[in-house]
């Protein structure tokens, strides 16, 4: 049995025109940003593609960044090397298609995401995200994410030991 999505980097191939997610700031961002943020290395872009119609039913973005030490909770400091930063994944956007919403692409994006940040060459200590709104807060919280830092809707998730969705 074929998997309905394939995850993939976003290439100049894909058809992002149609892509509507119902926040227009994400739809504009895959449109017109996405690929000049990656040819410029500030993000890496991966799109979920529907084996069916080969449209994009989703993605999202990561990118490098640290957070301080002091901000993390207390809970995920232990282990940690004692820097005044810690490196972490920043997973920029994220975002389904209307027609694909509800189908648990979006956890499989975030597994995804978690698994890439998990499995690179360049050592990440945890997953951090700013939530756009209070159902994108619940959605991670639903997948484990914790609130840290002073920013509203900032949340991390620590990788070591992670166990993705799919395979609990």
């Amino acid at each position: 049995m074929i998997p309905r999505f394939r995850i993939e980097p976003l290439a100049s191939d894909h058809n992002r025109s149609a892509f509507t997610c119902g926040t227009p700031a994400l739809d504009r961002y895959l449109r017109e940003q996405a690929s000049q943020d990656v040819r410029r290395r500030a993000a890496s872009c991966y799109v979920a593609v529907d084996n069916i119609n080969g449209a994009l039913a989703g993605y999202y973005t990561l990118s490098a960044a640290c957070t301080p030490l002091n901000e993390l909770p207390v809970q995920l400091t232990k282990g940690l090397a004692r820097y005044p930063s810690v490196p972490v994944a920043l997973l920029g956007r994220l975002a389904v298609d209307a027609s694909f919403q509800g189908c648990g692409l979006g956890a499989t994006l975030l597994a995804d995401a978690t698994l890439r940040a998990l499995h690179s060459e360049i050592a990440v200590a945890a997953l951090v995200v700013t939530a756009k709104d209070e159902q994108a807060e619940a959605f991670y919280r639903h997948h484990h994410f914790l609130n840290f830092g002073s920013l509203p809707h900032r949340l991390i998730l620590p990788i070591a030991g992670y166990i993705p969705p799919t395979l609990r």
